[in-house]
Order: structure tokens, then sequence, then C-alpha cells
């Protein structure tokens, strides 16, 4: 089987239609942050893992400058059709996003994760939370729904709460790291929303 560290294993999930990620939708905690009181301001932001592009468009129609980046050529064309059907600025590029480094360094006022962090193998977490706090700003944020299921195996692979803590500290402040109310159904109770600033 080929490994989750390869494009073609997520191209082959895309084409088999075994992406049950997706959830054809950008994530409700998202849309009810961006709604809220107050809400993130805009800026120039990189969304990890972006699949069909959903949360890329949402932060992309709320004025945000939004680039995504995914492994898979599937999802990045998906993407980039959804844009222009919408008439959304929202960019989208075909990335393995550990080389984003040396790409983009120090570019982004915010990281959006949702299903990204778990779907990488966990072995490769620090590599994540390094790559991320290059990529922002200082006091730049990332905005992270995070998976936090306790099923055994992956992708995606479980985390807690307590164990996502020790990996962002000491290079990001915990501003926030909560449970959701508005997950979809199928992941109820498995969702934490999180707002981590960037530390040097």
């Amino acid at each position: 089987m080929v490994s989750v560290q390869e494009a073609d294993y997520w191209q082959q999930r895309y084409r088999e239609g075994t992406d049950r990620w997706d959830i054809g939708q950008a994530a409700p905690p998202f849309a009810k942050l961006l709604n809220s009181s107050p809400a993130p301001k805009s800026g120039r932001t990189a969304v990890l893992g972006c699949g069909r592009g959903y949360d890329a468009l949402l932060f992309a129609a709320h004025g945000f400058e939004v680039m995504g980046f995914d492994f898979a050529p599937t999802a990045i064309a998906a993407a980039t059709a959804l844009a222009q059907t919408s008439q959304n600025p929202a960019q989208f590029l075909q990335r393995n996003i550990f080389d984003l480094a040396t790409e983009f360094p120090g570019s982004f006022d915010y990281v959006i994760e949702h299903t990204c962090f778990c779907a990488i193998a966990p072995e490769q977490r620090p590599d994540y939370v390094q790559l991320v706090h290059t990529l922002l700003k200082p006091q730049g944020q990332l905005l992270a729904l995070f998976f936090t299921h306790d099923r055994p195996g992956g992708p995606p692979f479980g985390i807690t709460p307590v164990q996502i803590q020790q990996y962002f500290r000491p290079s990001f402040q915990i501003l926030e790291l909560a449970p959701v109310a508005n997950s979809i159904p199928e992941r109820q109770g498995e969702e934490q929303l999180g707002r981590f600033q960037r530390q040097d």
C-alpha cells in the first residue's frame, strides 16, 4: 500500500471516492468563527491539505487573501474549478506541504488546519508544528479544527487535546483550544477548535 507520506496515496483516495474527510462544505465551526464577534481580521492565509477547497473558499469570501495547498492534483483541480465557478479569489497550488517552508517562509498571517494534521503520519507531527511556525509571520496565528477521536489506526490518526498542546508548546501561545458544538453529526464530540499564536 502506498504510504500516507506519498502523493499517490491521496490521489488514489480521491479517484476511488474514499475521501470520507470531504464533507462537501466548509467546516461549520469555521463559518461560525468568521461570523462571530470579534472574528479574526483578514490577512494572508495558507490552507494546508486544502482538499477541494471549501474552507479556503470560505475564508476568501470573508476577505482573506487565501492560498490552498494539497498533495493531490485531483483535489487542486476541483478547488480551482469551484473558485472559478463562484468567482472566488482563492488560489490553489499542488504541493507537498513540507516543501512550503523554503517557498513561503514568514509569508502568512494565518494558517488554517482542518483534516491535515490528522492525515499525516504521527511521526511527522513535530515537523508539522515547525512548518506552521515557519510559514507564519511574527504573531501570526494557526486557526485549527483538530479531529480528536480515540480510535486506533488511521488516517485519520487520533490525538487528545493534551497531546495537541504538548506538540505546539513552546512554539505557540495557546489562545484557545476547546470543543465545538456545531460539528457535522459524524464528528460530534470529536473536534476541538484551536487558535494558536506564533511565539519567537
